[in-house]
C-alpha cells in the first residue's frame, strides 16, 4: 500500500480517538471514578456505564472477527504464553497509581484537555516512567525477574480458541461473546435499575465500547497488509508493536514524547498510539470549550503534587509491566475475549481498592 494508505490510517485513528474524547468528556467516563462510587457510595452508576462499554467492546469486535473483516490474530494480547506474573503486579501498581494521580491514563488526557496542569505533569512523568520501563533501566528487570514467569498455554490466550481450539469457528466465537456479555448483562441488572441518567450512561457507555471496535478495525483491516513489500509476510500499518491495535494509553505517552523529542530524526515516525494521545486531548479540549469547562488548574500543595507524582511513576510502570491498562487491558484486550484481561482487571480493581483504604487511614 502507499504512503496515502498510511496517512489514511492515521487519519481514521485521529477521527476515532477524537472523538473517544468527547464521549469521554461529555459522559464523565472514567474507571477510577466508577471504582470509587462503588467502593465508597455503593453508587452503581458509572459502573454499569462501564460494564456497558465492555459488553460493546466485546460483542461488536467478536461479530467484526468472525466475519473476517479484521485480523487480529497475531495481536501480543493473543499470544499463548500467559504472563500472569506481569498481569498481576503490574495491574496492581497500576490501580494503585491511578488513585494517587486522580484517574487512569485516560481520564488523565481528558482533565489535560480540559485544561488541567496536574494532568500535564502525570502524562510527562508516567509516559517516561513507561519508557524507562520499556527499553529503559528497569527493562531488564521486568524481563527477567516478572515475565519470566509463563504459563504455556496449547493455543492462543483467547476464550473461543482456548475452549474450542486453534480452529475455533465463527459461530463458537459468537457464542463465547453472547455467554460473556450475558453474564456482564446480569452482573449488571443485580446492580439494580437505571434511571434516565443511567440510561444515558448505558448509551455512552456502548458508544465507547462500539469505538473501541472501530479502532481495531482501523489498524486491522484498513492498515492490514495482506503481504508487506520490505518483509514478504503479512504487516499493519502504523503500529509501534507492528501488530494489530486498538486503544491504549501507557505506552503510547512513551512513544509520544519519543517523537516530540526527536521530531527531526526521520526514523520516528506518527503511529496509531500517538495519535490516539493527541486525538484523545483535542477532543476533550473540544467539549471543554463547548461545555463552558476549560479552566486552567494546577496543584494545591507538596502533598498533592507528591501523590500525583507517586501516581504517574506506578501507572508508567505498572502499565508497562501489565501489557496495558484500564483501557488497553480493560477494553482492548477484553473486547478480544483474551486471558490477560481477567487477571489484569481485578488486579486494577484490588489496587485501587489498596489505595483508597490507604488514603482514608491517613485523613
Amino acid at each position: 500500500m502507499s504512503e496515502a494508505s498510511s496517512a489514511q490510517v492515521l487519519g481514521a485513528a485521529g477521527l476515532i480517538s477524537g472523538l473517544l474524547g468527547v464521549l469521554m468528556s461529555r459522559s464523565h467516563f472514567c474507571t477510577m471514578g466508577a471504582l470509587s462510587d462503588w467502593f465508597n457510595m455503593s453508587d452503581f452508576g458509572r459502573l454499569r456505564q462501564w460494564l456497558a462499554a465492555l459488553v460493546g467492546a466485546i460483542l461488536l469486535t467478536q461479530i467484526i472477527w468472525a466475519s473476517e473483516i479484521i485480523h487480529v490474530e497475531t495481536s501480543f494480547y493473543l499470544t499463548s504464553k500467559l504472563t500472569w506474573l506481569s498481569h498481576l503486579f503490574g495491574g496492581l501498581l497500576f490501580g494503585f497509581g491511578m488513585v494517587l494521580a486522580s484517574g487512569c491514563g485516560s481520564k488523565t488526557l481528558i482533565r489535560l484537555g480540559h485544561g488541567s496542569l496536574k494532568a500535564l505533569v502525570v502524562v510527562l512523568v508516567m509516559g517516561l516512567a513507561a519508557y524507562v520501563t520499556m527499553r529503559g533501566l528497569l527493562a531488564m528487570p521486568r524481563v527477567t525477574w516478572i515475565e519470566s514467569q509463563v504459563i504455556e498455554l496449547s493455543s492462543a490466550q483467547d476464550l473461543p480458541r482456548l475452549i474450542f481450539g486453534m480452529d475455533a469457528m465463527p459461530w463458537q466465537r459468537m457464542l463465547s461473546a453472547c455467554g460473556v456479555s450475558g453474564l456482564l448483562l446480569g452482573l449488571m441488572a443485580l446492580l439494580g435499575r437505571s434511571s434516565v441518567k443511567g440510561g444515558a450512561q448505558m448509551l455512552s457507555g456502548l458508544m465507547i465500547g462500539g469505538l473501541i471496535a472501530a479502532m481495531w478495525f482501523v489498524s486491522a483491516s484498513l492498515g492490514y497488509l495482506e503481504e508487506d513489500p520490505n518483509t514478504l509476510k503479512e504487516g499493519f500499518l502504523a503500529t509501534n508493536s507492528r501488530g494489530p491495535e486498538s486503544f491504549s494509553f501507557v505506552a503510547p505517552m512513551a512513544y509520544t514524547i519519543d517523537y516530540l523529542i526527536l521530531f527531526s530524526d526521520r526514523s520516528k515516525t506518527l503511529s496509531i498510539g500517538i495519535v490516539s494521545v493527541f486525538g484523545m486531548i483535542i477532543g476533550a479540549f473540544i467539549d471543554a470549550l463547548i461545555s463552558r469547562r476549560f479552566r486552567l488548574e494546577g496543584f494545591t500543595g507538596l502533598e498533592d503534587t507528591a501523590m500525583h507524582l507517586l501516581g504517574a511513576l506506578l501507572m508508567g510502570v505498572g502499565g508497562v509491566t501489565a501489557f496495558g491498562c484500564t483501557v488497553g487491558q480493560g477494553l482492548s484486550a477484553a473486547s478480544l475475549l483474551a486471558l490477560s484481561a481477567a487477571i489484569s482487571l481485578p488486579a486494577i480493581a484490588a489496587g485501587a481498592w489498596l489505595a483508597m483504604k490507604w488514603q482514608m487511614s491517613r485523613l
